[in-house]
Parts: C-alpha cells; structure tokens; sequence
C-alpha cells in the first residue's frame, strides 16, 4: 500500500532531476532540438562577429590613406554565392529538423500499449482519470517507467496549460476542445509540473507532482486507488457527517457518495503528498485547516468554509485522515 508517508519516503529516496535535466520523451528530443538551435545561433553570431572585429582591425583608416576609398569589391560572384547559399542551406535544414521533431511529438492516436490518462484542469486543481483502470485521482500523476503514457487534455472551465518540463513540453487545456500529449519515462523519480497560463487568483498554486515508479510498482499502486474507500475503526462518526454535509455535493468518496464531481475525489485522500494541488502539506493539522477554512491556505478557493464546529471538523479531518 503507498500511503502518504510512503509515497514521501519514496519522493525523498529516488533522484529528483534538475530543470534542464529530460527524463522522458519528448522532453529530450525538445533539448536537443533547442541545444541545436542555441548552438547554430551561436555559430553565426561567431562568424559575423569575427568578421567584423577582423575588418575593423585589419581596414581601420590611418593617415597615410589620405581619404582614399578603399578597394571595392562590387560584383563578387564568389560573396554573393556564400551569403546566399549558406543561409538557404541553414533554412532547409533546420526546416527538415522542426518538421522531423513536431512529426515525431505531435500523436494524435495512443500507441498500442500505452497507459491512458485523462486529464481535466479545473480552477485550481488538476483531475486525473485513468480509464483502463476505473478510477479518478488528483493533483498527482502516477505513471510507469519506459512505457508510453497518451495524456488527453481537457478544461472545465478557463484556458490552462499543462507543463511538466523534465517531461514534455506544454499544451493547453481549452474549454470544448481535446489536446493529447504523450510522456515516455526513462527513469523513476518525481518531477513537479505547473500551469503556465494564467488562470485566475491561485494560478500559481495550481502544481502537479509526477511520481515515475517502476512497472510492479505502478501496478501496486493503481490496484490500491481502484479499491473503495477505507472505513478505518474509530472514524465512523466524521464518516457519517461528511456524508450528510454538503461535502458530497462536490467531493465522490467511493463507498459513500459518487455524485460529488466539482471537486477533487477523496476516495484515497491521503495517499497524496499534497493539498490543495501543492499548497499544502497533506497532514491532520493542515486538513482541519483546510475544512476551516480553505481561503486560509488558498486564498479565492471555489471551496467554501463549511462552519462546522471545531469538534464537528475534527471528526471531518480525523474520517478523512483513515482515507489512504
């Protein structure tokens, strides 16, 4: 079982890669694309740069020039020919390499194999739906090594944009409107990804952890999210008042109420490392501040302070604490 003490423990225990670090494609075929690009620029800027330190250095004008114009090379097939071709030449091959590249990233149909995940942004937290395995998550997104992950992207609500740069590129999310991406890990770790369109008041906060695991590893976890929720000795009490608030009208725990689908499912609650998409460590003391409430942690949260009383969040936090 990945509890989230387990899962922090791994976090902490696999190498977390740095930025400009690719761990998976197309991540790494978007480097060498920009690394030739950089480096190509750089060529040139070089070439012109010492051509005119040489002319200036080796035609300045001194006093024995007397005003002379100096020679002029007026109709030179030989300059005329190289500052034409070898621009045209630079064009078509870096033409044929973006071509190559934007081919090879944009699949518009999932690979044989692959590990389907939809995903749905929400102002501010990211759904995660994997349909092959019957369930729905958030915020944090389990994916198996060497083996294609084919992301369909949508949005409830505004434009957001979904970046993990050790991963892949970005792609938005847009209202009415299907996106795919696709994600080959080449090595475990975790990787933290970011809305990169501006989306409203806690855009900023609106994070994405990426835990790499190996493939019995992946399986073990994704056989522990498709169980129902936990009904943990002592916690009956808060399990039946989550369930006669409106907590249920936005939240589905499985085994007690499905028709919540405004917020992030909580079925496995604390088998995430995080609150709130990244605002908050997921501890006891953090959920009874978030059920307090929420604009404390994430001020403008669609999340409304329920005004229950402080033995009435406690039982909340401590129900919702058993759910791993």
């Amino acid at each position: 079982m990945l509890g989230a003490a387990g899962l922090a423990a791994a976090e902490t225990a696999v190498r977390t890669p740095a930025f400009f670090e690719p761990v998976a494609e197309p991540a790494g075929m978007i480097l060498d694309y920009g690394s030739l690009l950089v480096a190509t620029c750089l060529g040139i800027f070089i070439v012109v740069m010492g051509l005119l330190i040489f002319t200036i250095i080796r035609f300045r004008a001194s006093s024995a020039d007397d005003g002379l114009e100096p020679p002029q090379v007026y109709g030179s097939d030989q300059l005329e020919l190289a500052w034409t071709i070898v621009p045209v030449l630079l064009v078509v091959v870096l033409g044929l390499v973006t071509a190559g590249r934007i081919v090879a990233i944009q699949r518009d149909t999932a690979p044989e194999g692959s590990l389907s995940v939809r995903v749905v942004g929400h102002q501010w937290w990211w759904e995660l739906e994997y349909p092959g395995y019957g369930f729905t998550t958030a915020n944090e997104l389990h994916l198996p090594v060497d083996r294609t992950a084919f992301l369909e992207l949508e949005s409830q609500d505004v434009i957001h944009s979904f970046w993990l740069p050790q991963l892949s590129g970005k792609t938005d999310l847009i209202p009415n409107r299907r996106n795919v991406l696709w994600i080959e890990p080449k090595e475990t770790g975790m990787v933290v990804g970011q809305c990169a369109e501006y989306c409203g008041t806690q855009h900023a906060h609106m994070l994405l952890r990426v835990f790499v695991h190996e493939p019995d590893e992946f399986e073990r976890w994704a056989q522990e999210q498709q169980r129902q929720a936990r009904t943990a000795p002592g916690v009956e009490e808060g399990r039946a008042l989550f369930a006669r608030t409106a907590c249920v009208n936005c939240h589905t725990v499985r085994g007690v109420s499905e028709i919540g689908r405004f917020g992030p499912d909580l079925t496995h609650l604390m088998s995430r490392t995080t609150l709130a998409a990244g605002a908050a460590t997921n501890d006891r003391a953090n959920l009874v501040d978030w059920i307090t409430d929420p604009n404390h942690i994430k001020p403008g949260a669609r999340m409304p302070a329920m005004k229950l009383s402080e033995r009435e969040i406690g039982l909340v936090a401590g129900y919702l604490a058993s759910l791993d």
